[in-house]
């Protein structure tokens, strides 16, 4: 059952007088729990617990850590429809996305908990003593790593299960040996609680220290307060710009400044080659159709720009995209905030000078229901105006034709940092390919070779980060085991004695 309240270390409470509702978008009315936002003293006791916590929890065994997360999943495998059911009325997904999501959820706890269950992922380093050396003597140093303290992980907006209460971001921080305090994302609140509740649970069972874990309700306020608070050592984030921009900065003035882990904005280019339209423009345009709708374009990396050298194959193709795009159905957003952002962005896009809207969902539609958007504009008008590089979250995309090879090669020089960048191309192409790849990979995380960009793997070699503002720190990823590293840093042992070395750096 739901209570609406915060849960502080293992109890569900509400003191607070400000409370919210979530809303069903599909059938754009609010939902009947009423949550009740966290007070600073509340969220300063979530945090003061899990700093107790901390304490314990980074001395605990990977094995023991192990058992915990792979609980976490069995709890929330046991909640079974009523998470599946709150997922959709608090997302207006449907009910594949749902279990997709589950899945994903519960794979990546057991992921990390097969990381931790032995020592191997802190990559130990032994430089043996050697007391005979000449000049001088050489000290025996050992370097391990070793959790930073409570993580701050704030919820995503898309990503209701995936990227939130037990999300990558906390299953990898509990993993490091770090307390996690949550701060729900306000749309998906009912979800988020049955989440924690299945972590009291696992913790319960486990015999996690108080504290290991918190999750609370609120907006900004109580993000700031989170963030603010001395005993929180870094902070995890997905959602735009301005949010992790805005946490990034708060974080940095503190007394003690503390790292940002935020994954943010992205358009994702997209380079297809004149020789791969000629052979295949049609399977192309039906490809990236798919791709930009895909969840209502509600993906980080969403194809929101097509580069393309113009050619005499060009304005066919761009219209059967337009074409196929605009021919599937309509699909719900993820809250009536959303629906309105991305209206008002991509007006603001399409009214700039030289763009012209290809194709557009016409007619009326439902509440929250996405009207698909493909535009064109020309490379000199796209690298004179910075507003058309930015991103507008939704089924839209925007393609760019160059006049020739420089320009194309100027405009992914001059793009903000990019999760993803694709190219699409063939053998035989006549363009620099290498040259292409060269230049895109200064600017994005993560390349992709005739595929699509949406679709984030969960595996080791996931690279789930970017330049700014990509994320706030490229050479990090917040998908794969090692998102683990960044709630980790490095120690060196001089000279210790073997009794007061950690287990892992004995021998």
């Amino acid at each position: 059952m739901i209570t609406g309240k915060n849960c502080i270390a293992g109890e569900f409470i509400a003191k607070g007088k400000v409370e919210f509702r979530t809303i069903n978008p599909k059938l754009n009315m609010e939902n009947p729990t009423v949550f009740v936002e966290a007070t600073k003293e509340e969220v300063g006791e979530a945090v003061t617990k899990a700093w107790e916590a901390f304490k314990v929890f980074r001395k605990m065994s990977g094995a023991k850590r192990a058992d915990f997360l792979n609980a976490i999943a069995d709890e929330i495998l046991a909640l079974d429809k009523e998470l599946v059911e709150m997922y959709m009325l608090e997302s207006g997904l449907p009910e594949g996305r749902a279990v997709g999501e589950r899945g994903r959820t519960v794979f990546q706890l057991r992921s990390f908990a097969e990381l931790v269950a032995t020592e191997d992922w802190r990559e130990n380093t032994f430089d043996a003593a050697q007391p005979d050396r000449k000049p001088l003597p050489k000290d025996d140093i050992r370097k391990t790593m070793i959790p930073l303290g409570p993580v701050a992980v704030f919820g995503a907006s898309n990503f209701p299960l995936a990227y939130s209460t037990a999300g990558g971001d906390t299953a990898s921080a509990l993993a490091a040996g770090c307390p996690v305090v949550v701060k729900s994302h306000p749309m998906h609140a009912g979800t988020s609680e049955l989440v924690a509740s299945a972590i009291v649970k696992a913790a319960e069972k486990t015999g996690m220290p108080k504290g290991v874990f918190s999750s609370i309700n609120g907006g900004i306020q109580a993000g700031v307060d989170l963030v603010s608070h001395p005993k929180v050592k870094a902070v995890g984030f997905t959602g735009s710009i301005a949010g992790g921009r805005a946490l990034f900065d708060l974080a940095s003035k503190r007394e003690e400044p503390i790292p940002v882990f935020a994954e943010m904005g992205s358009i994702n280019p997209v380079i297809i080659t004149p020789n791969a339209l000629v052979k295949r423009a049609s399977e192309i345009a039906k490809t990236y159709a798919g791709s930009i709708t895909l969840g209502t374009g509600q993906f980080c990396t969403n194809p929101g720009l097509l580069l393309i050298v113009k050619g005499d194959h060009t304005q066919d193709f761009i219209e059967e995209l337009a074409k196929e795009t605009i021919a599937l159905d309509p699909q719900c957003m993820l809250h009536p905030n959303i629906k309105s952002g991305y209206d008002k962005k991509g007006e603001n896009v399409t009214s700039q000078s030289g763009v012209t809207v290809v194709g557009k969902v016409q007619g009326t539609l439902e509440p929250n229901y996405a009207a698909s958007v493909v535009a064109t504009v020309s490379g000199t008008d796209f690298l004179a105006n910075p507003k058309l590089h930015q991103e507008v979250f939704g089924p839209f995309s925007m393609v760019v034709q160059c006049k020739n090879e420089a320009e194309l090669l100027q405009i992914i020089e001059g793009l903000e940092g990019q999760l993803t960048g694709t190219l699409i191309a063939e053998k035989d192409d006549d363009m620099d390919l290498i040259e292409l790849v060269d230049v895109l990979q200064n600017r994005v995380g993560r390349i992709i070779y005739n595929g699509v960009p949406t679709g984030v793997e969960v595996c080791p070699s996931m690279q789930h980060g970017g330049p700014y503002p990509a994320s706030t720190d490229s050479r990090f990823t917040a998908v794969g085991v090692h998102a683990i590293k960044r709630w980790v840093r490095p120690v060196s042992y001089q000279s210790f004695p073997q009794e007061l070395l950690p287990e892992h750096l004995k021998g």
